[in-house]
C-alpha cells in the first residue's frame, strides 16, 4: 500500500496516534506553557497561517519561542529575538507539542512535508508545489535527512520524494529516525541563521 491508496489509513493512524500523543503530552505541555509564560510572557502560543493540503490555509499552533519585535531594544531579526530558552524548546521539539492538535483536526499529519510560509506559495516551481498534494507533517523525510541544515532546493526535492513514495514502512522509519534526530539535536539551524533563511524561489 502506497501513495493515494495509503492516505485513508494514514488519516486513521493520525487521529488515533495523534490523539493519544496529545492526551499523554498534556502534563508536559502544561509545564512548558507555564515556563513560556514566565520567560517570554503572553501569548504562550504562536499562531500563524500556513498552507496545507491542496494549498488550503490553516492556523498552525506551536509554543512561542521568540520575544516580540521591538526595535528600541534591538529585537528585530530572528537571531535577536530567539532566547536561549526558546532555542532549547526548538532543539528538543517541545515547541511542536501543540501541533498535535492540528493533526487531530486534520490540518496536518504526523508525517509529511513541513508546512512553510504562505508567502512562499508564488515562489515554488510546478514540481516544488507538489509538496502540497498531501497533508503537511509534524515531522517529515526532509527533517530526518538534515532538518534545517538542508538547502532549500534539496529540502523541497526531498518533500516531493516523500509525496511520490509515501507508504506505512517509510512513515515508521521517519518517526523512529525523528526520535534520534531530536535527541541528537542535529540540523536545528542552518549555517548563519537562527533557524532557516527565507526561501527566495530557487527552481528545481
Amino acid at each position: 500500500m502506497r501513495g493515494a491508496a495509503y492516505d485513508p489509513l494514514k488519516r486513521v493512524v493520525d487521529v488515533v496516534v495523534g490523539g493519544v500523543a496529545l492526551l499523554v503530552s498534556l502534563p508536559v505541555q502544561a509545564v512548558v506553557a507555564a515556563l513560556v509564560r514566565v520567560r517570554l510572557g503572553s501569548p504562550v502560543l504562536f499562531r500563524q497561517p500556513r498552507p496545507g493540503k491542496d494549498e488550503r490555509v490553516f492556523e498552525l499552533v506551536k509554543f512561542r519561542t521568540m520575544r516580540d519585535v521591538d526595535p528600541r531594544l534591538g529585537l528585530v531579526t530572528d537571531e535577536q529575538r530567539l532566547t536561549p530558552f526558546g532555542a532549547a524548546l526548538r532543539s528538543t521539539s517541545l515547541d511542536e507539542l501543540p501541533t498535535l492538535w492540528n493533526v487531530v483536526k486534520g490540518d496536518m499529519s504526523l508525517v509529511g512535508p513541513r508546512p512553510l510560509l504562505v508567502d512562499y506559495l508564488p515562489l515554488y516551481s510546478p514540481q516544488q508545489r507538489r509538496r502540497h498534494e498531501v497533508r503537511p507533517g509534524v515531522t517529515g523525510l526532509a527533517q530526518v535527512s538534515g532538518r534545517n541544515a538542508l538547502g532549500w532546493q534539496d529540502r523541497l526535492a526531498v518533500d516531493v520524494e516523500y509525496v511520490d513514495h509515501r507508504r506505512p514502512a517509510l512513515d515508521l522509519v521517519i518517526l523512529v529516525r525523528t526520535v534520534g534526530q531530536v535527541f541528537s539535536r542535529r540540523g536545528v539551524v542552518a549555517d548563519g541563521s537562527a533557524t532557516m533563511p527565507r526561501f527566495s524561489g530557487e527552481q528545481v
